[in-house]
């Protein structure tokens, strides 16, 4: 006898008369990674303690001076002066470089900044002045002390120049007039040896300067925006919650009608955007300067400026019609699939109107997941400013101890001292050489891993307690009876009861590929200097491939949930189960679920379009009805830009329900082919209309 070939796919599913849904009588899965990753919870919580009992956060909130006080903080004798003033400035690269490296000069906490040009040598002569400019000098400067006394102990800057407190640090007041780059509105200034100076020298390099000031410009000028904006900003979100849920129960009524308009919708509201890129584009025809390239302008800060080219619109309008082109296309070539993947957003409708709770289990995931968030955080700081204040000898002129480990306390004395005497003992960084400090690189990978695989788990237990809910509907014959009472809570507590482990397993699996991810952007990071076109070609490949990993990863967990959260089953058992079930409906896969999501894609993108357009005319002050009532602002774009990805958030939030909701049924709708013939004692459960359009009915029911 020959032995028949097994199916490629597996077995189809057979039919059970016992089954009505997720199965209640289950036992619990994947024990051991339960246990693992309560260890590894566990692990992480002695890791925040130990954390939290060595890290100092006042070293990441307070600036740190010469001899490692805090500046500003509360308590101290230090708590008047919050800002650190540096006493040679020109001694550092450029003002940025002091937000990551110490600067080699002396570093004390001040009151207030310097406002005005000042040498030691003009000061000493006016008492007043002198008054005034002790208060930048150590401590133990008496009128009695000569000049060269006071700078061959360092007790005193040189000079003082026009400041401006930025991130608690006294920096030079830079300016630009007439193109040229002025410290105070001066050019020049004295160095404090009688030498005059041209004000560029205060930092590396007039380009780079000119870029760290606009930089800082347009970061004042964007924080000023917002601060002008955020009440309309608000407005704006709530409306774009307001249209979501307005969106999402119109489409429990009227699904079939809402999903043509939203179809429509989006072709005419992509058709305006072309249309306005287009009069933008005519309008500034003959215009000065409208005929430049994007190439020729280069990189500009004032983002008002693409605005001003044609260049920029045509581009815009280019890439309107090639998504609008090819909307359309789809939507021509799929227009049979759309039928089936109406039916199917229907009847997500019904199911989300008979599990209303499920809108709002979102909120549930944003929670835990700000929790998880919070506390990845918080362990970041206290784990990088767990360090010890670590002292080095800076010197100006030639010294065998420079940059050398020293101790402030008794350096007047030391050898290092006597070997140099213009040296000084200043603090450096923040590190440490005992056990702890060596392992604070694993501590911090440590606490990225288990934040990657926390965030996993808390999207998972969403994704299962949402797909056990949606299936309970699915399978129920009568809705009203043999649905549970409160679905959402049910599943959720079959998924944290019998199902930790297997959330516990595919997070894990998902986090181990995340955190591959990041070690290579970090190796590209650090090779960005490398000119090894190989290494940087592979390590380009890498990322793809990984890139494509966690995306299929993240399809197969999905649906591995699904079958878990219906059957009960480990995960790799269901994570086969689904795939051999997807595999033997691959057309229907590539094409139905597809199709959904792109359905569901394009609401949220109505969503967006609509409320985006709304803040453009507001905040651009094109409509003269708002011209009154939108703030004056340096930037319009920032609110828009704002108030566009806020409303993505957020319809994303509620869609993304409608969307597990679809994948549950989907799935339902793929066993119930397989288990089911139509036949009075096999009959199919999914509804009628989906029925209609796939041709199939029950037998028992009249021939239409």
């Amino acid at each position: 006898m020959e032995l028949e070939e097994k199916p490629k796919y597996g077995e189809p599913r057979k039919y059970d008369p016992t089954f009505k849904g997720p199965i209640q009588n289950r036992g619990c899965t994947d024990i051991v990674c339960c246990i693992l990753f309560i260890i590894a919870i566990l692990a992480y919580i002695a890791v925040g303690i130990l954390a939290w009992s060595q890290g100092d956060p006042r070293k990441v909130i307070y600036p740190t001076d010469s001899r490692g006080q805090f500046c500003g903080q509360a308590g101290t004798p230090l708590a008047n002066k919050p800002l650190l003033f540096y006493f040679n400035i020109m001694k550092c690269a450029s003002p940025m470089v002091l937000l990551e490296f110490q600067c080699p000069t002396t570093q004390m906490c001040v009151e207030k900044c310097p406002e005005k040009f000042m040498t030691l040598v003009k000061a000493y002569t006016n008492r007043n002045d002198f008054e005034d400019y002790k208060r930048f000098c150590k401590d133990g400067v008496t009128n009695a002390m000569g000049i060269p006394q006071i700078l061959s102990l360092g007790l005193c800057p040189a000079m003082l120049t026009p400041s401006r407190p930025f991130t608690r640090r006294c920096f030079p007041a830079l300016g630009q007039k007439g193109g040229v780059i002025t410290v105070g509105n001066n050019s020049h200034f004295d160095d404090g040896s009688g030498t005059m100076r041209d004000a560029k020298d205060l930092v590396d390099g007039v380009k780079n300067a000119t870029v760290v000031i606009e930089a800082r410009q347009v970061v004042m000028k964007i924080f000023e925006d917002y601060t002008q904006s955020w009440y309309w900003i608000l407005i704006g979100l709530v409306l774009a919650m307001l249209t979501s849920l307005l969106f999402i129960v119109l489409l429990r009524f009227l699904a079939g009608i809402m999903v043509w308009v939203m179809i429509v919708l989006v072709i005419l509201v992509i058709g305006y955007g072309i249309f306005h890129c287009y009069m933008e584009y005519a309008a500034l025809k003959g215009e000065a300067g409208a005929n430049v390239t994007l190439q020729e302008l280069g990189f500009q800060t004032d983002f008002a400026v693409y605005l001003q080219i044609r260049q920029t619109w045509l581009a815009f309008m280019i890439i309107l019609a090639i998504v609008d082109v090819i909307i359309i296309l789809l939507l021509i070539f799929l227009r049979k699939r759309i039928l089936i993947a109406i039916a199917l957003i229907k009847e997500a409708s019904r199911a989300v109107g008979h599990v209303m709770s499920s809108l709002f289990y979102p909120l549930f995931t944003f929670v835990l997941l700000a929790m998880v968030i919070a506390f990845w955080a918080v362990t970041a700081v206290f784990l990088s400013t767990s360090n010890e204040p670590i002292y080095k000898v800076f010197n100006e002129t030639v010294c065998d101890h420079s940059r050398k480990t020293c101790d402030p306390a008794n350096y007047s004395t030391s050898e290092e001292k006597a070997h140099c005497p213009d040296s000084e003992c200043l603090f450096a960084f923040y590190g440490g050489e005992t056990a702890y400090h060596k392992y604070l690189i694993g501590l911090q990978f440590y606490n990225v891993f288990l934040f990657f695989w926390c965030a996993n788990f808390v999207t998972a237990l969403g994704q299962m307690t949402l797909a056990g809910a949606f299936a309970s509907y699915y399978w129920a014959v009568n809705k009203s009876d043999d649905m549970p009472a409160f679905p959402v809570f049910s599943a959720l507590g079959r998924s944290l009861r019998y199902h930790t482990g297997t959330l516990a397993f595919g997070s894990l699996i998902l986090s181990i590929i995340q955190i591959i991810r990041v070690l290579l952007e970090y190796l590209d990071h650090k090779l960005k200097g490398a000119h090894n076109k190989f290494t940087k070609f592979l390590l380009c490949c890498l990322k793809c491939c990984f890139w494509c990993l966690e995306k299929c990863i993240k399809f197969l967990n999905r649906n591995a949930y699904i079958m878990v959260a219906i059957y009960g089953k480990n995960f790799c058992t269901a994570a086969r189960d689904a795939f051999l079930l997807l595999m033997r409906n691959m057309i229907r896969v590539a094409v139905l679920d597809k199709v959904t999501d792109f359905l569901l894609f394009l609401g949220k993108l109505l969503i967006v379009g609509l409320v985006g357009i709304f803040a453009f005319f507001f905040f651009s002050g094109r409509v003269k009805a708002f011209e009154d009532t939108a703030p004056h602002l340096h930037y319009y774009w920032v609110p828009i830009l704002t108030v566009v990805v806020g409303s993505y958030l957020i319809a994303h939030g509620f869609f993304s329900v409608y969307a597990m909701c679809v994948d549950t049924l989907f799935l339902c709708f793929l066993e119930d082919l397989e288990r089911n013939d139509g036949s009075a004692e096999r009959p199919y459960l999914m509804p009628e209309s989906l029925r209609k359009v796939l041709n199939k009915k029950n037998k028992a029911e009249p021939a239409h």
